[in-house]
């Protein structure tokens, strides 16, 4: 039985920013430590895999009510990434998106933890920071807290200058 050659599929990533009036230059927003699939152990925003039919945003929106139940307003794409990730024979298309909170009280429910350890709200320039860190320690220096899922870290190279407020 032959296998079928692999796939570029498409990801949606959303940006939840934590208020309607985030800073323009350092919005905080939501980010939670994967586990169980590839690029576990990595911060990572919610999000998913693109059904087949499905418009972005419907997709943004299921997929945050199933790992947070927040629901949102507002969503709006920001940008693209092409992410290879050859060591997991993985290539994804991911697709960006910020949104706010339908009501900026609502805190995050860990409603998948098979996928995701923990949500937190983290500012842009941590994320930066993280990103920073990352590049400047060697893959076997197991210290680093806060390793960064290869989307955000491509958002970063392939998109400078780009922040999830953009829209």
């Amino acid at each position: 039985m032959a296998t079928s050659a692999p796939k570029v599929r498409a990801g949606v990533a959303v940006f939840v920013l934590a208020s309607k009036n985030e800073d323009q230059e350092n919005p905080r927003f939501l980010v939670g430590r994967r586990k169980g699939s590839h690029g576990a152990g990595t911060m990572a925003l919610p999000g998913g895999h693109l059904e087949f039919g499905e418009e972005t945003e419907e997709c943004a929106t299921r997929e945050l009510l199933e790992e947070t139940g927040l629901r949102v307003a507002d969503i709006r794409f920001l940008t693209a990434t092409n992410d290879y990730m050859p060591d997991d024979n993985k290539h994804y298309i991911t697709l960006f998106h910020v949104c706010v909170r339908e009501n900026d009280s609502d805190e995050p429910q860990l409603l998948e933890p098979d996928k995701c350890e923990s949500w937190e709200w983290i500012a842009w320039k941590d994320l930066l920071g993280w990103i920073q860190t990352s590049q400047n320690t060697s893959a076997e220096d197991d210290s680093l807290t806060h390793k960064v899922f290869l989307p955000l870290i491509n958002l970063v190279k392939q998109r400078p200058g780009v922040r999830p407020t953009d829209v």
